[in-house]
């Protein structure tokens, strides 16, 4: 569950770093993405923490893909609406604020945008690690050009 986010995220993320995208290895990952999305999609985490993983990768894996069967939106939906039921059983954490992110950058929605915030400023910003500054400064992103997200599907 956790790989589905990593190459959803490098997906997501390719050639942000000025390196080349080459279309085979768009193509490629684009579709590996999509396929482990749609084997996923049925499959439920045993607990809050793994369900939220799943959901996760999941939300981010049609997000950043291209493809589309004609029933990506449908996913997109189903995967929101098992988010929002499990976001209020998770601790406040990483995982937590990564699934705020996601979440609000297809809703919108303010509270989600606050909490994740909230979460975030309780950190040590003396010892923020490198997931950390990069999920915060993605929500910043996706909080100041909502638009920029919404044409990525």
């Amino acid at each position: 569950m956790n790989n589905l986010y990593s190459i959803s995220h490098q997906l997501l993320t390719l050639g942000s770093d000025g390196s080349p995208v080459y279309l085979d290895q768009l193509s490629r990952l684009n579709r590996d993405v999509y396929e482990q999305a749609l084997q996923l999609y049925n499959t439920h985490g045993d607990t809050p923490e793994a369900e939220g993983e799943l959901c996760l990768g999941l939300l981010l894996a049609f997000i950043a893909t291209v493809y589309d069967n004609g029933r990506k939106r449908q996913y997109i939906q189903q995967v929101l609406h098992r988010s929002l039921a499990v976001l209020p059983q998770l601790p406040p954490s990483l995982l937590k604020v990564r699934l705020l992110t996601y979440c609000y950058s297809e809703v919108y929605d303010e509270a989600l945008l606050a909490e994740a915030r909230s979460i975030i400023a309780s950190w040590d910003k003396a010892a923020l690690t490198l997931e950390q500054v990069e999920i915060r400064d993605e929500l910043e992103a996706i909080a100041q050009s909502p638009c920029m997200w919404e044409t990525m599907d």
